[in-house]
Protein backbone atom coordinates (compact mmCIF):
# COMPACT_ATOMS: atom_id res chain seq x y z
CA UNK A 1 0.00 0.00 0.00
CA UNK A 2 1.73 3.11 -0.87
CA UNK A 3 2.24 6.16 1.95
CA UNK A 4 -0.77 8.16 0.24
CA UNK A 5 -4.07 8.11 0.32
CA UNK A 6 -6.01 6.16 -2.14
CA UNK A 7 -6.95 8.24 -4.91
CA UNK A 8 -10.53 7.38 -4.71
CA UNK A 9 -10.66 6.90 -0.77
CA UNK A 10 -13.60 9.11 0.68
CA UNK A 11 -12.62 12.92 1.28
CA UNK A 12 -13.37 12.05 5.03
CA UNK A 13 -11.80 8.97 5.52
CA UNK A 14 -9.40 9.89 8.47
CA UNK A 15 -6.67 7.54 7.52
CA UNK A 16 -3.08 9.11 8.69
CA UNK A 17 -0.57 7.33 6.01
CA UNK A 18 2.22 9.05 6.79
CA UNK A 19 3.82 6.35 8.67
CA UNK A 20 5.89 3.49 7.42
CA UNK A 21 3.39 0.34 6.27
CA UNK A 22 3.87 -3.17 5.98
CA UNK A 23 3.34 -4.44 2.55
CA UNK A 24 1.21 -7.05 3.37
CA UNK A 25 -1.79 -4.62 3.73
CA UNK A 26 -3.57 -4.57 0.21
CA UNK A 27 -6.03 -1.90 -0.81
CA UNK A 28 -8.59 -3.17 -3.71
CA UNK A 29 -12.69 -2.36 -4.75
CA UNK A 30 -15.22 -5.06 -3.50
CA UNK A 31 -17.56 -3.43 -6.36
CA UNK A 32 -19.04 -0.33 -6.40
CA UNK A 33 -22.27 1.57 -5.05
CA UNK A 34 -25.42 2.70 -6.79
CA UNK A 35 -23.86 5.92 -7.53
CA UNK A 36 -20.50 4.13 -8.67
CA UNK A 37 -18.97 5.10 -5.85
CA UNK A 38 -16.08 2.19 -4.76
CA UNK A 39 -16.80 -0.35 -1.85
CA UNK A 40 -13.06 -0.72 -0.53
CA UNK A 41 -11.65 -3.36 0.82
CA UNK A 42 -8.42 -3.83 2.93
CA UNK A 43 -6.51 -6.63 3.68
CA UNK A 44 -4.14 -8.16 5.72
CA UNK A 45 -3.48 -11.77 5.12
CA UNK A 46 -2.03 -14.60 6.61
CA UNK A 47 -1.45 -17.97 4.74
CA UNK A 48 -3.94 -20.81 5.75
CA UNK A 49 -5.86 -18.37 8.14
CA UNK A 50 -9.13 -17.32 8.04
CA UNK A 51 -10.30 -13.91 8.35
CA UNK A 52 -11.55 -11.92 10.90
CA UNK A 53 -13.72 -9.01 8.92
CA UNK A 54 -14.74 -5.74 10.21
CA UNK A 55 -17.39 -3.44 8.34
CA UNK A 56 -17.88 0.23 8.93
CA UNK A 57 -20.31 2.92 7.42
CA UNK A 58 -23.27 0.28 6.78
CA UNK A 59 -24.95 3.93 7.59
CA UNK A 60 -23.73 7.12 6.13
CA UNK A 61 -24.92 8.91 9.07
CA UNK A 62 -22.93 7.04 11.58
CA UNK A 63 -19.29 8.49 10.64
CA UNK A 64 -17.95 7.55 13.81
CA UNK A 65 -17.76 3.80 12.81
CA UNK A 66 -16.11 5.07 9.45
CA UNK A 67 -13.56 6.63 11.58
CA UNK A 68 -12.50 3.99 13.87
CA UNK A 69 -12.81 1.49 10.98
CA UNK A 70 -10.29 3.22 9.12
CA UNK A 71 -7.98 3.76 12.63
CA UNK A 72 -8.34 -0.15 12.67
CA UNK A 73 -6.51 -0.58 8.92
CA UNK A 74 -4.23 1.78 10.44
CA UNK A 75 -2.82 0.11 13.32
CA UNK A 76 -2.81 -3.33 11.40
CA UNK A 77 -1.12 -1.51 8.55
CA UNK A 78 1.63 0.04 11.05
CA UNK A 79 4.80 -1.30 11.21
CA UNK A 80 4.95 -2.15 15.23
CA UNK A 81 1.89 -3.92 14.65
CA UNK A 82 3.87 -6.70 11.98
CA UNK A 83 3.51 -9.15 14.50
CA UNK A 84 -0.10 -9.14 14.87
CA UNK A 85 -1.07 -12.79 14.66
CA UNK A 86 -4.85 -13.51 11.67
CA UNK A 87 -5.57 -12.28 9.07
CA UNK A 88 -8.10 -9.50 8.78
CA UNK A 89 -10.40 -7.91 6.08
CA UNK A 90 -11.66 -4.60 6.63
CA UNK A 91 -14.59 -2.04 4.89
CA UNK A 92 -14.68 0.77 6.32
CA UNK A 93 -17.36 2.22 4.19
CA UNK A 94 -20.01 -0.17 2.99
CA UNK A 95 -22.75 2.70 1.92
CA UNK A 96 -20.80 5.67 0.30
CA UNK A 97 -23.19 7.38 -1.37
CA UNK A 98 -24.83 7.49 2.00
CA UNK A 99 -21.58 8.17 3.79
CA UNK A 100 -21.10 11.06 1.36
CA UNK A 101 -24.38 12.78 1.84
CA UNK A 102 -24.47 11.97 5.44
CA UNK A 103 -27.58 10.00 5.08
CA UNK A 104 -28.39 6.40 6.63
CA UNK A 105 -29.17 5.15 4.04
CA UNK A 106 -27.83 4.62 0.37
CA UNK A 107 -28.80 6.78 -2.71
CA UNK A 108 -32.09 4.26 -3.61
CA UNK A 109 -32.80 5.41 0.05
CA UNK A 110 -32.42 2.25 1.57
CA UNK A 111 -31.55 0.87 4.27
CA UNK A 112 -28.54 -1.71 4.08
CA UNK A 113 -29.06 -3.47 7.24
CA UNK A 114 -32.52 -4.38 6.20
CA UNK A 115 -31.38 -5.03 3.21
CA UNK A 116 -30.40 -8.87 3.35
CA UNK A 117 -31.40 -11.69 2.46
CA UNK A 118 -33.20 -13.15 5.93
CA UNK A 119 -35.87 -15.43 6.55
CA UNK A 120 -37.46 -12.66 8.43
CA UNK A 121 -36.59 -10.01 5.63
CA UNK A 122 -39.48 -7.08 5.49
CA UNK A 123 -39.79 -4.31 3.41
CA UNK A 124 -41.57 -2.29 5.58
CA UNK A 125 -42.53 1.21 4.64
CA UNK A 126 -40.74 2.96 1.74
CA UNK A 127 -41.41 6.15 4.03
CA UNK A 128 -39.13 4.76 6.90
CA UNK A 129 -35.18 5.29 7.44
CA UNK A 130 -35.31 1.85 7.87
CA UNK A 131 -36.94 0.56 4.46
CA UNK A 132 -35.62 -2.44 3.84
CA UNK A 133 -36.03 -1.71 -0.27
CA UNK A 134 -37.82 -3.63 -2.89
CA UNK A 135 -36.63 -7.12 -2.11
CA UNK A 136 -33.87 -8.47 -0.09
CA UNK A 137 -30.74 -8.24 -1.63
CA UNK A 138 -31.54 -5.79 -3.84
CA UNK A 139 -28.75 -3.67 -3.12
CA UNK A 140 -25.37 -3.42 -5.06
CA UNK A 141 -23.77 -2.35 -1.80
CA UNK A 142 -25.39 -5.22 0.38
CA UNK A 143 -24.33 -7.83 -2.73
CA UNK A 144 -20.82 -6.28 -2.06
CA UNK A 145 -20.66 -7.77 1.39
CA UNK A 146 -22.84 -11.09 0.92
CA UNK A 147 -20.31 -11.96 -1.86
CA UNK A 148 -17.25 -10.78 0.27
CA UNK A 149 -18.48 -13.30 3.68
CA UNK A 150 -19.39 -16.41 1.32
CA UNK A 151 -15.82 -15.99 -0.57
CA UNK A 152 -14.05 -15.68 2.12
CA UNK A 153 -15.46 -17.66 5.01
CA UNK A 154 -14.51 -15.95 8.07
CA UNK A 155 -14.09 -16.96 12.02
CA UNK A 156 -16.21 -14.09 13.03
CA UNK A 157 -17.02 -10.39 11.69
CA UNK A 158 -17.80 -7.51 13.67
CA UNK A 159 -19.57 -4.14 11.99
CA UNK A 160 -19.30 -0.99 13.50
CA UNK A 161 -22.41 1.39 14.41
CA UNK A 162 -23.11 4.39 16.58
CA UNK A 163 -26.11 4.66 18.93
CA UNK A 164 -27.50 7.09 21.29
CA UNK A 165 -29.34 7.47 24.69
CA UNK A 166 -26.72 4.92 26.28
CA UNK A 167 -27.51 2.25 24.47
CA UNK A 168 -23.90 1.60 23.33
CA UNK A 169 -23.52 -2.29 23.40
CA UNK A 170 -21.41 -5.41 21.54
CA UNK A 171 -24.68 -7.16 20.32
CA UNK A 172 -23.83 -10.42 19.50
CA UNK A 173 -25.57 -12.75 17.29
CA UNK A 174 -24.59 -16.11 16.69
CA UNK A 175 -22.52 -18.29 18.47
CA UNK A 176 -20.34 -14.73 19.40
CA UNK A 177 -21.39 -14.54 23.01
CA UNK A 178 -17.96 -15.62 24.82
CA UNK A 179 -16.50 -13.17 22.21
CA UNK A 180 -18.70 -10.05 22.73
CA UNK A 181 -17.93 -10.96 26.79
CA UNK A 182 -14.12 -10.66 25.82
CA UNK A 183 -14.30 -7.23 24.14
CA UNK A 184 -16.87 -5.93 27.24
CA UNK A 185 -13.96 -6.68 29.23
CA UNK A 186 -12.03 -4.00 27.20
CA UNK A 187 -14.52 -1.17 26.01
CA UNK A 188 -16.43 -1.20 28.51
CA UNK A 189 -19.56 -1.94 26.51
CA UNK A 190 -22.28 -4.71 27.98
CA UNK A 191 -22.62 -7.62 25.83
CA UNK A 192 -26.34 -8.31 24.67
CA UNK A 193 -28.18 -10.50 22.35
CA UNK A 194 -30.57 -8.08 21.33
CA UNK A 195 -30.50 -4.55 20.06
CA UNK A 196 -33.88 -4.10 22.16
CA UNK A 197 -36.07 -3.96 18.69
CA UNK A 198 -36.89 -5.55 15.64
CA UNK A 199 -34.28 -5.63 13.13
CA UNK A 200 -35.94 -7.71 10.13
CA UNK A 201 -33.09 -8.08 7.03
CA UNK A 202 -30.26 -7.22 9.07
CA UNK A 203 -26.98 -8.07 8.77
CA UNK A 204 -26.66 -9.61 12.22
CA UNK A 205 -29.32 -12.11 11.34
CA UNK A 206 -28.38 -12.98 7.84
CA UNK A 207 -24.35 -13.88 9.27
CA UNK A 208 -24.94 -14.47 12.98
CA UNK A 209 -28.27 -16.26 13.34
CA UNK A 210 -28.52 -17.97 9.89
CA UNK A 211 -24.85 -18.84 9.19
CA UNK A 212 -24.00 -19.29 12.31
CA UNK A 213 -20.62 -16.87 11.86
CA UNK A 214 -19.97 -15.42 15.01
CA UNK A 215 -21.20 -11.80 14.80
CA UNK A 216 -20.55 -8.86 16.90
CA UNK A 217 -22.59 -5.22 15.98
CA UNK A 218 -20.78 -2.89 18.09
CA UNK A 219 -22.57 -0.11 18.81
CA UNK A 220 -20.59 3.26 19.81
CA UNK A 221 -21.79 5.54 21.58
CA UNK A 222 -22.68 8.43 19.39
CA UNK A 223 -22.16 11.56 22.09
CA UNK A 224 -18.66 10.30 22.44
CA UNK A 225 -15.74 11.62 19.88
CA UNK A 226 -14.51 9.40 17.44
CA UNK A 227 -11.18 9.57 19.00
CA UNK A 228 -12.97 8.54 22.17
CA UNK A 229 -14.51 5.70 20.62
CA UNK A 230 -11.37 4.59 19.03
CA UNK A 231 -9.14 4.69 21.58
CA UNK A 232 -12.31 2.53 23.65
CA UNK A 233 -11.75 0.14 21.26
CA UNK A 234 -8.63 0.16 20.15
CA UNK A 235 -7.46 -3.36 21.81
CA UNK A 236 -11.41 -4.69 22.43
CA UNK A 237 -11.52 -4.87 18.14
CA UNK A 238 -8.17 -7.26 17.87
CA UNK A 239 -9.87 -9.58 20.78
CA UNK A 240 -9.91 -13.31 19.05
CA UNK A 241 -12.75 -14.21 18.27
CA UNK A 242 -14.33 -17.02 20.79
CA UNK A 243 -17.39 -19.21 20.47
Amino acid sequence: MAGTKPADAPDAAPVPLSRHYTTDVSFDILGRSVEHRPVQVYRKMIANTRPTIVFGGFHGDEPKSVYVAYRLIEALASSEDESRPGSWIVVPVVNPDGFARRKRRNANKVDINRNFPTVNFSPGSRRSRMWGGPSAGSEPETRCVVDLIQAERPTGIVTIHSIGRNRYCNNYDGPADDWATSMSRLNGYPATASIGYPTPGSFGTWAGIERRIPTITLELPSHHSSKQCWQDNARALLVPVSH
